[in-house]
Order: structure tokens, then C-alpha cells, then sequence
């Protein structure tokens, strides 16, 4: 099951994100994902795990596990990089073993200090605060990732984590329109109104953090999962499904596409397995109900500022 892009592309509608995933695991999980069935893997340079997912997609590959046409790769450029696009996208192409992206995105909409190509700091200033570049415009970066579509070296391109404001500027300046906006959403951040926006303008929306974060955001940003939301347990047992399940079909019946996060086997599998089921219009209103426009993410642990207030 498949989105179809702006661009032209199909991106399936669920995806692994490797975020946090680390050293030799890595191998085994892609592995295993590609046996489940996964086909679109969502990667970052500064997840900095580049060269582990490269080594495993490459072994896929060589092995006929996998051909390289039926994957859907996406990564993205780092905010010390804004200024460097065409030098990061080879980078990270150069570690992932690949010769194109199948999409590659803005990782925030914001240009800082630049350390280096592909080392992915977040320079902070003498004051602690986050070392943010005024030279470099969003819409100079974004002239320069198409460039990479013209080059050939990637086939879609996108923006992540950009509001309705910065949304609407990128289209009005793009020469190629953006194909995706990665945002965080999920039950309890369900953010409709920009959901919507960019369906309206032909822009498909990922869901990064699709059931709200897990262990990952608990343990970092001490925020509260949906997981455990009685609207969502109850529905859980009525469709005799898990929970995690219930909230990434709600994503995919929202015509969003949803990247979940595992780094157990069993997880993996059971969260790939959400389309033999359909959650009705009744009960999609009941999870519309439980937003609490919470978002759970949140940078500003580590960049000293708050880009969201």
C-alpha cells in the first residue's frame, strides 16, 4: 500500500525509522524488517547510523533479499549543513551505499553554525543557545535540493517539521513543489489543521513519533503516551488489536504515511501488520476526540531555545 507523490514516485504507506538504532543491531533489524515485508526505511544524518543502515540495505541487496527499486529510502540534511546541501547529500549517499534517494528532506527549518560536512553538531553559543545561521535563507536551501533532483541524485524531495507559515512560503518559492512534510502527530498532537493544509496542496505528510514516542520520549522529554489512553485501550479490545496498532492505522486512515520505531523483532512485525483491518468512521471521531495538542518532542532539551514557541 502506497502514497503517490507530487514528484510522480509511490512511498509505502509504512516505513521503519532508524532513529536511535545502534552498532551491529542495526544489521539484524533491517534485515528482519525486509523479511517482514518493510520496504520504506527513514533515516537521518544526524541519526548518525548512516554507514550501519548502509551496510545492511547494501547486504539486502547483493543477496537478493531485496532489489534496490523496491525500497523506498529516505534521509535528510542537518541544520549545520544548510549551507553545503549538494556536499551532505553525497555524504550521506556515500554511506548509505546508495546511488539516488528516493527522497530527501529538510531535517528543521533552521540553518546553524556550520561544523563540517556530515558531522551533524548542534553548535551552541557562549550563552548555550542553539548558534543559528542568518546567511543562509530556507529558500536558498531549498533551490539547492533541487539541484539534487536536476542531478539526478534524488527523486523526491522534502521538508520536515515545518509549520503552516513556512509551508506556504516553500511553495510559493519552490520550482519543484516539496513531495512530503515529515511532522510529528499522533493522538495526542493530532495538528489537523496543517495535516490538511498540506493534503490540499499536494503534499503528502509523514508522521514521525506516530504513536507518540514511546520509551525514547518518556525517558528524554518525560512526556505522556497514548498508548494508554482508555479511548484507545477500549478500542484495542474491540478490534482485538493492540494498541500500538489501532493509533498507526488511525495515521494510515488519515491518509498520512507512518514511520514507527523498533528495535525489538516481534514489534516489528506486529507493527507491519495493520492492514487487515479497518477502524470505522465512529471511532476515528473518538480518537480525533483525545488530542491534546501535546507535542512530545522537544529540541529545545538539547539547542538551549525553543523554536516551536
Amino acid at each position: 500500500m502506497a502514497n503517490e507523490l507530487n514528484s510522480g514516485y509511490k512511498m509505502p504507506v509504512i516505513g521503519l525509522g532508524v532513529w536511535r538504532m545502534e552498532g551491529k543491531s542495526i544489521r539484524d533489524l533491517l534485515l528482519t524488517a525486509i523479511n517482514i515485508g518493510y520496504r520504506h526505511f527513514d533515516c537521518a544524518a544526524d541519526y548518525k547510523n548512516e554507514a550501519e543502515v548502509g551496510e545492511a540495505l547494501a547486504e539486502a541487496i547483493q543477496t537478493g533479499l531485496v532489489k534496490r527499486e523496491d525500497l523506498f529510502i529516505t534521509t535528510k540534511l542537518w541544520n549545520s549543513d544548510h549551507g553545503h546541501v549538494l556536499e551532505a547529500c553525497k555524504d550521506s549517499l556515500k554511506k548509505l551505499k546508495l546511488d539516488y534517494l528516493d527522497l530527501y528532506l529538510v531535517h528543521f527549518p533552521v540553518a546553524t553554525r556550520h561544523t563540517g560536512v556530515g558531522t551533524t553538531d548542534s553548535a551552541l553559543d557562549e550563552n548555550g543557545v542553539l548558534d543559528i545561521d542568518t546567511t543562509i535563507s530556507l529558500e536558498t536551501t531549498w533551490h539547492a535540493m533541487e539541484d539534487l533532483v536536476s542531478a539526478g541524485l534524488v527523486r523526491s524531495i522534502g521538508i520536515s517539521n515545518y509549520d503552516i507559515f513556512l509551508t506556504r512560503d516553500c511553495l510559493a518559492y519552490s520550482k519543484i513543489k516539496p513531495a512530503v512534510n515529515q511532522i510529528e502527530t499522533h493522538p495526542y498532537f493530532q495538528r489537523d489543521c496543517l495535516v490538511k493544509f498540506c493534503q490540499k496542496h499536494g503534499i503528502c505528510v509523514t508522521a514521525h513519533t506516530p504513536i507518540g514516542g514511546g520509551t525514547a520520549n518518556i525517558e528524554w522529554f518525560s512526556s505522556v503516551s497514548c498508548l494508554d489512553d482508555p479511548v484507545i485501550k477500549d478500542l484495542a479490545k474491540k478490534y482485538k488489536k493492540t494498541e500500538a496498532k489501532i493509533i498507526l492505522r488511525w495515521g494510515i486512515q488519515r491518509n498520512t504515511v507512518v514511520i514507527p520505531k523498533s528495535s525489538k523483532a516481534e514489534r516489528l512485525n506486529e507493527n507491519f501488520q495493520v492492514f487487515d483491518f479497518e477502524i470505522l468512521e465512529e471511532d476515528m471521531n473518538k480518537i480525533k476526540g483525545i488530542d491534546r495538542k501535546q507535542r512530545t518532542n522537544q529540541p529545545a532539551k538539547f539547542w538551549g531555545i525553543d523554536l516551536y514557541a
